[in-house]
């Protein structure tokens, strides 16, 4: 598949609906984030029907899967509830679906990135609720289901939660792909501000200065997010202006 340039921010939210599905050997696959230039990361939305199956095996690309609906296995370890599975570039796995199906994000990691450090054995499958949750900006939370911790030396993939407002505007040093989990918001870059809903997915450049805002007022936004270089979730910088004036809400 052909590379094209980064997008503008105009249109930046790919919508789950917008996007023709491609539909063979028992699976629905829709690309909701393409490859592009300057980027290792691309976003791919998969369901399986009634104990489906689908081979992964990349030589070039690490694979990280997040399950968010039904339930069934990768290899031979269950997949129930939300949960997390990884492949790494020159493996090979078969995620199976279980009696009702199931539903997930894949994101492939190219290998032109920097590599993190190993910090601990891999671990191909996580549990999202067997994650201890982190601090990031304000009084967001995030917990990590893939990392240098546990095999994925290439990218980060957690899983943040946003209390109604919004952060200062910020910026990162890595290269992210952000999915919807649940919950609506707004995304704002420059001048540009677009709706944010479940199912729908944006690309952020690195030291683009933006905003993630929860506008419910009593629910927490929910977003997968998945970036490289791989590292923390809560590393974002502040412009001078906006640091001034930033109040730690510990």
């Amino acid at each position: 598949m052909g590379l094209r340039p980064y997008a503008h921010a105009v249109g930046r939210v790919r919508r789950h609906e917008e996007i023709e599905p491609t539909v063979a050997n028992g699976f629905e696959r829709r690309l909701l984030v393409p490859p592009e230039r300057g980027s290792e990361l691309a976003l791919e939305t998969l369901r399986l029907g009634p104990v489906g199956a689908l081979h992964l095996a990349d030589d070039l690309h690490d694979t990280l899967l997040f399950v968010h609906t039904g339930t069934g296995r990768l290899e031979t370890v269950g997949l129930a509830g939300a949960a997390a599975g990884l492949v790494c570039a020159g493996e090979a796995a078969s995620l199976v679906a279980g009696n009702e199906g199931l539903a997930c994000v894949r994101v492939t990691v190219g290998a032109a990135t920097d590599l993190h450090a190993p910090m601990g054995a891999t671990e191909p499958v996580v549990a999202l609720d067997h994650v201890e949750p982190g601090q990031a900006t304000g009084a967001r939370s995030f917990q990590v289901l893939h990392g240098p911790h546990n095999g994925s030396t290439r990218a980060t993939m957690f899983v943040g939660y946003i209390p109604p407002g919004k952060a200062p505007w910020h910026y990162h040093l890595y290269d992210e792909i952000v999915w919807i989990l649940r919950g609506e918001g707004r995304l704002h870059i420059g001048d540009d501000s677009e709706p944010l809903a479940p199912g729908v997915a944006f690309r952020l450049r690195p030291r683009e200065v933006h905003i993630v805002e929860n506008t419910q007022t009593g629910a927490e936004l929910a977003v997968l997010g998945i970036f490289t270089p791989a590292g923390s979730p809560s590393a974002a910088y502040l412009e001078p202006h906006v640091a001034g004036s930033y109040v730690f809400a510990g």
